[in-house]
Parts: structure tokens; C-alpha cells; sequence
């Protein structure tokens, strides 16, 4: 009788030695669980976790999810009354809070480096009919890869993502039985820095502690961290990774944020990917993500220029893109509005909008200019040429970022769109507007009819549900301080 992971169609003679390896390596190490995770719709990592003896099992037959987490919003309240009748007609495999199975990659097997004799593994939800889950994000963002392949082309991220850790003081308001609500309250906290003084190297030891446990968990769950840093705001840091593959990238960023927040919370710490902490004096933090297209025949940059197009001045994209570099930075325009709740998804991110603040607020490029939405960074000539996105939060689910690049970029590739000149004062008021909520954010979605079609439509509504009912909630609460305290400080 064939494995689930044969009727699924993933599993090889290559796979059967990667679960032959992988239980070996397990046994070897002295591992007692692993955690089978998987990333959901808010880029949380939720799974099941198994003894030794059944993992192989586990890799092969894989292990029942409950299909109701698929459908959560980010208080964990099911955004559908799935055991209506006509209520999942939207999403067949869904009704009834039904199985789904996770099955796990074999090949990302790691041993945590924070829980004792602990592995982890990384795994997408199927159908029990092995059909895969359209609406996990991870395949979204696998399917706008290879449609981007089709073209000729892959792509490459680099990572700059900022977030704040603080010191719990008391642990008691979030674990008081007495006080337990859906969702509870966040812990008391105090300050690992008091800010304002970027880069500063005294703040920088002054944080050591917990910054020296971030650095020791990315390193060793294996992700290309390459500079902890002291950024403005009191307790906001920012982490650097280098380029990779923009699968790899999302992946590395999913493991780092959850990864970091378990292992600090260990030693006493909190961190938070929360946009803007509830507290008076803070600084929002954002999520750069750095791009490039790479051609899969030869491999080389294909935004690189070798020399500026003759006639064109430094304001202008042909100045420092190639022709294919400023197609895709005009896709990234003409969608920008249609992708911002992909790249801002919290009701928490769109205070980060403001004039002056090295935040975007328009729809707009610059050179090297930070207060763009799009950042070019490099020369004609210069390898390392890119096209930095400024306008993310450290909370976006980092499948549906990237995914929503791709297909704007690809709109531009294919309508050889051309950009306009670079802006040189990117909080002029005559600039196209971000949107300025998430409420505006999800009507310029649906509103954008490339994206909708290119991300699918099911893909669209879902996630538009999902969201309005985190807004509801928003609107409803009596004190939308603490909303933002027990639902996004506490949990993101």
C-alpha cells in the first residue's frame, strides 16, 4: 500500500533517503521530540509535535491538522461558522473543522538549539486526498516562483528586519489564571536600551545579553544572519541577512521570528515584529526586503547595468537599471497600492506612514533614498544592484510579501512598463498616496484586477475575510490600545 507522501506525489527515492537520514541523524543526537511546524496565514508558526519512534511514520503518513487553523484570524477566532450549512461553499475541504494532513520536508530537519533533545521540521498542509492546500502560503509563494521560472528568471532576497526586545519585569498578567482571556493580556516589560542614539556602541552593550541570544540561535538553526545592529527607537534592533533564493529568504525569515522569540522569552526576554509597540515614545520598525532577478541559464544579475543608457540622467531608471531592472521596478508602482495589506497586514503597520520618519508614504522611487517607498541601491556597473521595498512590517507573512512581488514585477516585465524619474522629495504632497488602513489597504486589492487574477481570486477573498474580521474586532473594542496590546504585542 503507497505512503500518503506517494499519493501526494512528492515522494522519491531521493525523499526515501532524506527520511532514512534524517531519522538517523534524529537518533543520533539524542532527540526525544520533533516539532512538525507549519506557517500560517499571519506568518505564526503553529504544528504538532511527535516522540522519536513516530517520526518516521510521521515523514511518511504525515500527521492530522485541524482545518480550522487555516481559517483563524489573529485573535485565533475561526473567521467562518464552519459547521453552517453553505458556509465553506467558498472553500470545499474546509466545512466541519475536517482533517487536513501536514507532511513534513525531510530535508529541513534541525535540531532547536533553545529546547533540549528537541528537533523541528518544516511542513505544508494537503488534502486527505493529497491534494495540496491552495491557501497555505508557502505554495503561494512556490507557485509564483515557478510561474516567475516559465519567464526565465529567479529570484533574490536580502533581509533587513527590525524589531524590539524588551526584559519581562512580570510574567504575571499574561500566565494569572485569573486574568486568562481570548486573547490574554501581554506581559510587564522594561527596556533593553533607552534609544535614541543610533548605532550607538554603548547601547550596544548595554543589550548584549539578548542580542548575543539572538546571534546563537540564527546561527545555529543555520540562516545567513550577517549583523545585529542598534536602531533608533528605545529597545528596536535590527537584523541583516545576506542574499539568497527568495524561497530560502522567506523560510529563514519565518524560523527567525519565531525561532528568536521562543528562545528569548527562555532567557527572560520579549521580542516583539509588532510595527509599533504600544507604548509613548517608540519608533516603528520595518521590514526592507532587498531584490534582484537572477537568469536561471547564466545566473548573472539581470537588474545590472554596465553603463547608464546614453542621454539618460541620473533621475532616470535607465540610469542605473537594465531595461528588465526598470520593468520590474514599474510593476512594483503600478501595484503598489494592490499589495501594501501583503507587505502592511496589521491594523498596527499603517501608523508607520508618515512624512519624515524613513518610512514610504507615497508611491514613489528614489536613489538611494530612504524616504521612498522603493530604494535603488547600486551603480551601472555594480554587481550588487537592487531594488530595496521599504514599505513592509516585520509582522507580513514573508510567502505572500515576496509572492506579491513577483507578480507585480512579472506584470511589468510583461507589459515592458516604464518607470517615472526617480523622486528626490518623497513626502511632496502631490505623490500618489499608500494606503493610509488596512480597510483601504483590502479595497485596493480587490481593486486591483492583475493581482487578484495572479494570486487567484479564492486566495483573494480568503484572506480578505480574514482581515475584516481582525478589523471588526478593531472597531468593536472598547480600548483599541489594549486590542493592539493582547493581539499583536503579545502574540506577533
Amino acid at each position: 500500500m503507497s505512503s500518503f507522501a506517494q499519493r501526494c506525489g512528492v515522494h522519491d527515492a531521493a525523499r526515501e533517503d532524506a527520511v532514512q537520514r534524517t531519522v538517523r541523524l534524529a537518533q543520533a543526537a539524542g532527540i526525544e521530540l520533533v516539532r512538525i511546524v507549519w506557517c500560517d496565514l499571519h506568518g505564526v508558526t503553529r504544528g504538532k509535535t511527535v516522540t522519536l519512534p513516530a517520526l518516521e511514520r510521521a515523514l511518511r503518513e504525515g500527521i492530522g491538522l485541524v482545518s480550522t487553523l487555516m481559517l483563524k484570524d489573529t485573535s485565533d477566532r475561526t473567521a467562518w461558522k464552519v459547521f453552517e450549512p453553505g458556509a465553506t461553499d467558498t472553500l470545499p475541504g474546509f466545512a466541519h473543522a475536517g482533517n487536513l494532513v501536514l507532511l513534513p520536508d525531510p530535508e529541513s530537519f534541525r535540531q532547536l538549539p533553545w529546547a533540549p533533545a528537541t528537533g523541528w521540521l518544516q511542513a505544508q498542509p494537503y488534502f486527505q486526498d493529497g491534494r495540496p492546500v491552495p491557501l497555505d502560503t508557502r505554495r503561494v509563494l512556490q507557485d509564483a516562483l515557478a510561474r516567475l521560472a516559465q519567464a526565465g528568471w529567479g529570484l533574490r532576497c536580502g533581509l533587513e528586519v527590525e524589531f524590539h526586545v524588551y526584559r519581562i519585569t512580570d510574567a504575571g498578567p499574561q500566565l494569572d489564571p485569573h486574568r486568562a482571556a481570548w486573547p490574554g493580556p501581554a506581559p510587564a516589560v522594561e527596556l533593553v536600551h533607552p534609544g535614541y542614539n543610533l548605532l550607538t556602541e554603548g547601547w550596544a552593550d548595554l543589550a548584549d545579553a539578548p542580542l548575543r541570544i539572538v546571534q546563537h540561535t540564527a546561527q545555529a538553526l543555520g540562516l545567513p544572519l550577517t549583523s545585529l545592529e542598534i536602531e533608533l527607537g528605545p529597545s528596536q534592533v535590527e537584523a541583516v541577512f545576506d542574499a539568497t533564493d527568495a524561497l530560502a529568504a522567506a523560510d529563514a525569515m519565518v524560523l527567525f521570528r519565531n525561532g528568536v522569540r521562543q528562545a528569548l522569552r527562555r532567557a527572560g526576554y520579549h521580542a516583539t515584529f509588532m510595527c509599533r509597540p504600544p507604548f509613548q515614545q517608540i519608533m516603528s520598525s520595518g521590514w526592507h526586503l532587498h531584490q534582484s532577478l537572477v537568469g536561471l541559464a547564466g545566473g548573472g544579475n539581470a537588474f545590472r547595468r554596465e553603463a547608464p543608457e546614453p542621454g539618460s540622467g541620473p533621475l532616470e531608471a535607465a540610469h542605473t537599471l537594465s531595461a528588465t531592472g526598470e520593468h520590474w521596478l514599474a510593476g512594483l508602482l503600478a501595484h503598489a497600492r494592490g499589495m501594501a495589506v501583503f507587505c502592511t497586514p496589521t491594523v498596527n503597520g499603517y501608523g508607520r506612514y508618515r512624512p519624515n520618519a524613513l518610512a514610504p508614504q507615497s508611491v514613489l522611487w528614489g536613489r538611494d533614498n530612504r524616504g521612498a517607498m522603493l530604494r535603488v541601491v547600486g551603480e551601472a556597473g555594480d554587481g550588487a544592484t537592487r531594488i530595496e521595498n521599504r514599505i513592509g512590517e516585520p509582522a507580513a507573512n514573508p510567502y505572500l510579501y515576496m509572492a506579491s512581488q513577483v507578480h507585480a514585477g512579472l506584470d511589468g516585465l510583461a507589459r515592458g512598463l516604464r518607470a517615472p524619474p526617480a523622486t528626490e522629495a518623497p513626502y511632496a504632497e502631490a505623490a500618489e498616496r499608500l494606503p493610509t488602513s488596512l480597510g483601504e489597504a483590502l479595497e485596493a486589492l480587490q481593486a486591483d484586477a492583475t493581482l487578484v487574477r495572479s494570486l487567484g481570486p479564492g486566495l483573494v477573498d480568503y484572506l480578505v475575510q480574514v482581515k475584516r474580521s481582525e478589523l471588526q474586532r478593531h472597531a468593536d473594542a472598547e480600548d483599541p490600545e489594549e486590542f493592539m496590546r493582547r493581539e499583536y504585542f503579545a502574540r506577533i
